[in-house]
């Protein structure tokens, strides 16, 4: 099975809840998207609340994956710049599937409708590249570069997971032109 992926989900109960469930289940599973475990959906509420009011303001658009049963599955969230010489790129946050599809294609999947919306999709007429950030030592920047992205920055020891371990925050590109 592949995922099916949809721009700008109508917003109701059930996709904020899949969200924070998703959110929770890859940060428990030892997934670098903001949050260490244990954390629970209630604590990474607050986070997709900021999330949520900025795709109300426009500022962020949701891209979601739903595996055959129709769960939410994966995400990514666009954001996109204000300054005035920025707004041709678009920043890419919270790329996540569900560590029970890790290991299909998923992840590949998401960054290939990732791009495919950023090409394509109403609103990103303009946006010439997808920029991200990543918690080094993961391995999850070799995932981003064999989806296309290079890296173009690194701040050694940005991240702090746990005192005593500390991350570089390394900054990538996929230019779109």
């Amino acid at each position: 099975m592949t995922l099916t992926f949809e721009v700008d989900p109508a917003v109701g109960p059930a996709l904020r809840d899949g969200v924070l469930a998703l959110w929770a289940d890859v940060s428990n599973a030892g997934g670098a998207v903001g949050f260490v475990p244990p954390v629970t959906p209630d604590e990474i509420r607050p986070a997709l609340l900021r999330h949520l009011v900025d795709m109300a303001r426009g500022d962020t658009r949701l891209l979601v994956g739903r595996d055959e049963d129709g769960e939410v599955a994966a995400t990514a969230f666009f954001t996109f710049n204000t300054h005035p010489l920025m707004t041709h790129w678009v920043w890419l946050y919270t790329v996540m599937v569900h560590p029970r599809h890790q290991g299909r294609g998923y992840g590949r999947d998401l960054m290939a409708a990732v791009e495919r919306t950023a090409r394509t999709a109403e609103g990103f007429e303009a946006i010439e590249a997808i920029r991200l950030t990543c918690r080094g030592g993961t391995g999850v920047d070799g995932f981003y570069a064999r989806s296309g992205y290079k890296e173009v920055g690194r701040v050694p020891g940005a991240i702090r997971v746990a005192p005593g371990d500390d991350r570089d925050d390394i900054v990538m590109l996929l230019p779109l032109t």
